[in-house]
């Protein structure tokens, strides 16, 4: 992705200060800040992020999605 230039910079800064985005709070979404509840967190290495982000992408879905699946595919599997 090219660096913007000043004047694009601006240009930008002026518009999303004049137009913020609309934030409907009724939604809610899948991300980690997006959610109400007490969330936990795990760090995982670059090779499984990399891996996680390709997946998500492919499938049309969060990682949040692919990660549940995968749970679920684990757990169907145990019993």
């Amino acid at each position: 992705m090219p660096e913007l230039t000043e004047e694009e910079y601006d240009a930008l800064d002026e518009y999303y200060t004049k137009n913020p985005p609309a934030v409907n709070p009724s939604k809610n979404g899948t991300g980690f800040f997006s959610k109400r509840i007490a969330a936990h967190s795990v760090t995982i290495d670059s090779f499984s992020a990399n891996y996680l982000f390709s997946k998500a992408m492919s499938a049309h879905k969060t990682p949040a999605e692919i990660i549940n699946d995968m749970i679920q595919r684990e757990i169907t599997a145990a019993i």
